[in-house]
């Protein structure tokens, strides 16, 4: 099959990616691929007919990306395309599912799977099933807002009630669904109990990844959520081993993967199946309320392949800004004050660059050990080394609550030149070296 230089992906799934998953391209090796992604979370958790938790782009296949290679993923911009966003805590309607609310819909009244739903009014019953007209939406909000967003001026605040309502009446124009979404707007809820609250615009992706090995739920592709699926009673249930083995964690929610990111993803299907969704207008690190300002965007990112890295999970790139104090690229005066301090004892320092290791789980512990783990075996060192190298010259930042962290260390370009990625972080970074 011939591959593309460039791909216009507007096409969203029905919420389960995996090896079964058609692709789109190939796109070139080295080509862009343009994303237009639906809002993730609270759209498709209250939309009865989805089977996951969001509603992610259906992925692309990549030129000569085979399983075990790795994918050099540029974010190259984010552009929000909603004008409004709605999220909050969450608690779930009881009958409305079966195990777990994401995933295993049904009328908690007749007890239609994935029932057929029909839109009476707004608010957070107005998402009815179409055969006996219960409520049928497995989620609530304990404490939401509506938040209007101003792309020029950058920024976004949240409205009263009256404004909620009048949002909720056109939602999907304010959410700017793409036209092959099927899920209904959060913004329908029209929650306003926190008002006057304001926010910068700093858009980024909470789904970017590959496809795993395993059909699953796309919101459980990581290693907090995908525990939930370990002999789950429904027809998504994997095994334990495959929840260690298949996931390729392409659901971070770290505010840092925003355009001037590179993700350096695994590839556990021929094709790598590049996808992305989910993106939010805004995020603090840890997403402590558990969701965000879900939205609209137009992602452009490029792609390339780097043959056989065996990677368990994902390396992040972040923009320099984004780095902890301590693992920032050392700079040339900086550099020059280390040789010198160096030399007094003897010792040629060994030069280095950021990278970070992403580590998942189902707690914020089992992540950072799941990380350090990572960062051992790819960097062929012991975990007491890394974790002494983080600790000196690195940070672990959490990136989602439960159970996603940002290993951050500086990693001598040693080991990244017999990876095959250190030209890539020079670059990256503008490394003196």
């Amino acid at each position: 099959m011939v591959s593309e230089e460039e791909i216009f992906n507007d096409l969203q799934t029905n919420g389960i990616i995996g090896p079964h998953s058609k692709m789109l391209g190939p796109v070139a090796d080295g080509g862009r691929i343009i994303f237009i992604t639906a809002p993730g979370c609270w759209g498709p958790m209250i939309t009865p007919t989805l089977r996951g938790g969001h509603e992610v782009n259906v992925p692309v296949a990549v030129e000569g990306a085979k399983v075990g290679d790795g994918l050099v993923m540029r974010i190259k911009s984010i552009k929000v395309l909603s004008k409004a966003a709605s999220s909050g805590v969450d608690t779930v309607r009881e009958g409305a599912f079966v195990g777990d609310p994401y995933v295993a819909k049904k009328c908690p009244s007749c007890n239609d799977p994935w029932p057929e739903f029909e839109i009476i009014g707004i608010g957070e019953d107005a998402i009815r099933c179409k055969h006996c007209g219960s409520p049928a939406s497995p989620f609530k909000m304990v404490n939401g807002y509506t938040m209007v967003l101003d792309h020029n001026l950058g920024v976004g605040v949240t409205v009263n009630k009256e404004t909620a309502e009048m949002i909720a009446q056109e939602a999907w124009e304010w959410h700017s669904l793409p036209k092959n979404s099927k899920q209904v707007p959060i913004l329908i809820f029209a929650k306003a109990d926190i008002v006057g609250v304001p926010s910068r615009i700093r858009p980024f992706l909470g789904q970017f990844g590959t496809v795993p090995a395993v059909d699953i739920p796309d919101s459980h592709n990581a290693g907090d959520f995908g525990s939930f699926l370990i002999n789950a009673p429904h027809p998504y249930a994997i095994t334990k081993e495959e929840y260690e083995t298949k996931l390729t964690d392409g659901h971070l929610d770290i505010d840092a993967v925003r355009e001037g990111a590179i993700i350096i993803a695994p590839v556990k299907v021929d094709g790598g199946g590049v996808y992305a969704g989910d993106a939010h207008a805004m995020q603090g690190d840890g997403e402590v309320a558990g969701h965000t300002t879900d939205i609209s965007a137009e992602s452009v990112i490029e792609v390339s392949v780097i043959k056989n890295l065996n990677l368990d999970g994902p390396i992040l790139l972040p923009p320099e800004e984004d780095l902890p104090p301590l693992v920032k690229p050392w700079r040339k005066d900086e550099w020059e004050r280390v040789q010198t301090l160096a030399k007094k004892f003897g010792i040629e320092p060994e030069p280095v660059a950021p990278v970070q290791i992403i580590g998942s789980g189902p707690t914020i512990n089992e992540a950072a050990m799941r990380g350090f783990e990572r960062a051992a075996k790819l960097f062929e060192m012991s975990i007491e080394e890394v974790r002494n190298r983080v600790t000196i010259s690195g940070a672990v930042e959490i990136g989602r609550l439960p159970g996603i962290v940002q290993v951050s260390m500086q990693v001598p370009l040693s080991i990244l030149e017999k990876m095959g990625i250190d030209e890539l972080v020079v670059k990256h970074y503008k490394l003196p070296f």
